[in-house]
């Protein structure tokens, strides 16, 4: 009878030991899934790795499903994303609702607080590659009942119809007819905003749709009131060179990998994956267009501190055919980097914000030196240790500093 006893409590003992090994070995695994080394100067890693951790999982499992014939890629991660979305709320200080613009659907924050002059203006446009995002998601809705309250403005935050489905220039030009609605006198008085007191933001491709809509106002002779400020946050800005130093540096840093970058830039224009192969290799721009080059030229245009030894490569040009098919990559409205010195001057007073961890920092970098030689007033911070999209994560130390600064700027200016 004690030999049996002591044989159970033995094989209790094993049983234990397994399961403790058991999690010990599912710990290790989970802890090298969820861990990537970060650069030294980078607060809270761990934040960043927890959200890197989900960025990753869902783009696994819409790759999965992609493979699988399920669902598009950019059609999961846009569902994947849905989690974000928060309906329009109003508090004791913000009043929200959701409504269109000649059909273009906008979220609107306007202060509580009666005033008798008019207000600041300030029309906002979501990132996402032109595929996902919305103006519901809790970071942007938060950011602009901040930028709201704190600056007494009518904040607009418009969407846009995304790709796969729609495809350059229907983002572009969604937004721009929002964005027309609103500049209406008439319309403008209804939200008792001042029209010399008007801006434009917007982060990512929001930032490339801020950057290319604002070009466009100055072309438009229908349009009399113009915008006193853009400000692009970490923008989107050309599809002619992917091997820009930052995109050599940061290419699989967190956030945005150079590869999703070039999909997304792919998938604006076309589901043709024959696209983002050219463009993944360099050789996407025939060699009729290869004068355009200059205007996006890195070794000129990078402040020599970001150029860090790299050296120049001349872009190998691709096939003409691809530029036939979709001839938007060669657009100003898809590239506004790509816009000529007599375009930019009459730009107005411009915020840019880059980050160091980022594949699009230098699109950022070499629009300001652009707009600077073009006598536009340019106000750039380039935020030390933050990755692609930190304005949008307001829950660690850089990006609140970042939204903060970023709405103080425009304090001060708008």
């Amino acid at each position: 009878m004690l030999s049996n006893t002591v044989l159970l409590k033995k094989q209790n003992s094993y049983n234990m030991r397994k399961k403790y090994f058991g999690f010990l070995i599912l710990g290790v695994l989970l802890a090298g899934y969820i861990y990537v080394p970060l650069p030294d100067n980078v607060e809270e890693p761990w934040k960043i790795m927890l959200l890197n951790t989900f960025l990753k999982t869902s783009s696994y499992l819409a790759l999965f499903g992609e493979i699988l014939g399920l669902n598009h890629f950019m059609k999961s991660m846009a569902l994947f994303s849905r989690i974000q979305g928060f309906p329009p709320t109003s508090d004791e200080n913000i009043i929200v609702k959701d409504t269109t613009f000649n059909d273009i659907p906008v979220r609107i924050y306007v202060p509580q607080q009666k005033t008798k002059s008019l207000r600041r203006g300030l029309f906002y446009i979501h990132g996402g590659g032109w595929c996902f995002g919305s103006n519901d998601y809790y970071s942007y809705d938060l950011l602009s009942r901040w930028t709201a309250e704190r600056l007494d403005a009518v904040v607009i935050s418009t969407n846009y119809r995304l790709a796969p489905k729609y495809h350059f220039p229907v983002q572009f030009e969604d937004v721009y007819t929002a964005l027309k609605w609103f500049l209406d006198p008439q319309n403008l008085e209804s939200y008792g905003v001042d029209p010399g007191r008007i801006g434009i933001s917007g982060d990512s491709a929001g930032g490339n749709l801020a950057a290319a809509v604002a070009q466009q106002l100055l072309e438009d002779p229908d349009v009399k009131i113009k915008l006193k400020v853009q400000t692009l946050i970490y923008p989107a800005l050309q599809n002619f060179d992917f091997d820009l130093p930052s995109y050599r540096e940061n290419a699989h840093y967190p956030v945005l990998s150079k590869s999703l970058m070039v999909r997304f830039w792919s998938e604006y224009f076309t589901t043709d994956r024959s696209l983002k192969k050219a463009m993944l290799s360099n050789q996407h721009i025939p060699l009729e267009s290869s004068n355009l080059f200059k205007f996006v030229n890195w070794s000129s245009l990078l402040p020599e501190k970001f150029k860090k030894g790299h050296i120049y490569k001349t872009p190998t040009h691709g096939s003409s055919e691809l530029a036939k098919k979709y001839p938007g990559i060669l657009d100003v409205k898809a590239s506004p980097l790509l816009a000529d010195d007599s375009k930019l001057r009459g730009l107005p007073l411009t915020y840019v914000i880059t980050c160091q961890y980022d594949v699009l920092r230098d699109d950022g970098l070499m629009y300001v030196t652009r707009l600077q030689n073009s006598g536009v007033r340019v106000i750039h911070n380039h935020v030390e240790g933050a990755f692609h999209g930190t304005l949008a994560f307001l829950f660690t130390k850089v990006g609140y500093r970042a939204a903060n600064q970023y709405i103080n700027w425009l304090h001060e200016n708008l």
